[in-house]
């Protein structure tokens, strides 16, 4: 994966995170205390510097009361930008 494809995806779920916490009206603060994380890096997934561990996605669906598979169909993660789709 190209670093330009790596980016467009950090994006993607950050976008996702922070939809889904602003339907949950969370704070940064309040979703970072329930996936045990700090706010800065909730901060820094959401607008797509971070690349989260597996296990750290895990943390935030479950926070996020939603599970992966939703989080990722639901909120747009796994769509494939046109980069993808010449693969």
């Amino acid at each position: 994966m190209s670093r330009k494809q790596q980016s467009e995806i950090n994006k993607r779920f950050g976008k996702a995170i922070r939809r889904r916490r602003r339907e949950l009206d969370l704070s940064q603060e309040e979703l970072a205390e329930r996936a045990e994380l700090h706010q800065t890096y909730i901060s820094d997934i959401e607008r797509g510097g971070r690349n989260p561990s597996l296990e750290n996605v895990e943390k935030l669906a479950k926070a996020l009361d939603i599970s992966i598979t939703r989080l990722f169909i639901e909120y747009g993660v796994e769509v494939e930008s046109e980069l993808e789709k010449g693969d």
